[in-house]
């Protein structure tokens, strides 16, 4: 059986960048759910054409559709050495629809990143700048975090119940956060 790790943390914490630099050096696939949902959409697969029309309402897609995809997507042969799930589940519903696929997909291990709001906001404001995007102001930062902490403390305290949560200090220099990172991963493998 697989690896399913879980990286979790607020918008601009690094997630994404320490998951491709993990994956890389452990054999793993780095699973996007936002990256997966558009690949389908625009492949044009049955789930796509699902996905697209409930976004196309402006609806959100919902858990259950996720979790098809995502299983499909986890019985690639990429992911049998291991998986890192990168932003999902963002809910607790989602955590628990994805203990719904656990005898086939465990969950092995939550790598939650920390980083205070103040730090958040600086590092999205510099992405912001230099990316061009326009949607990455202070308030709408702030919004992002706000739900973030709504919605992932609870996921958070699921996890930790379950003993699978390593919380991760993800500020300072990329290099360092990574060796934790896989330093801990080489303890636990």
């Amino acid at each position: 059986m697989s690896e399913l790790l879980i990286f979790l943390g607020p918008p601009g914490a690094g997630k994404g960048t320490q998951a491709i630099k993990i994956a890389s050096k452990f054999g793993f696939a780095h699973i996007s759910t936002g990256d997966m949902l558009r690949e389908h959409i625009s492949n044009e697969t049955s789930l796509g054409k699902v996905a697209k029309s409930v976004m196309d309402k402006g609806n959100l897609v919902s858990d259950e559709l996720v979790i098809e995809m995502l299983v499909e997507r986890l019985r690639n042969d990429d992911c049998k050495n291991g998986v890192i799930l990168d932003g999902f589940p963002r809910t607790l519903p989602q955590a628990e629809s994805l203990e719904n696929i656990k005898n086939e997909f465990p969950v092995s291990k939550v790598f939650v990143f920390e980083v205070d709001e103040d730090e958040l906001v600086q590092r999205i404001l510099l992405r912001g700048q230099t990316s061009g995007r326009t949607d990455d102001t202070e308030g709408s930062i702030k919004v992002r975090f706000e739900i973030y902490m709504q919605d992932t403390e609870p996921l958070i305290n699921f996890y930790h119940r379950q003993e699978k949560v390593t919380k991760i200090n993800a500020v300072g220099d990329v290099d360092e956060i990574y060796q934790n990172i896989a330093e801990d991963l080489n303890k636990y493998l």
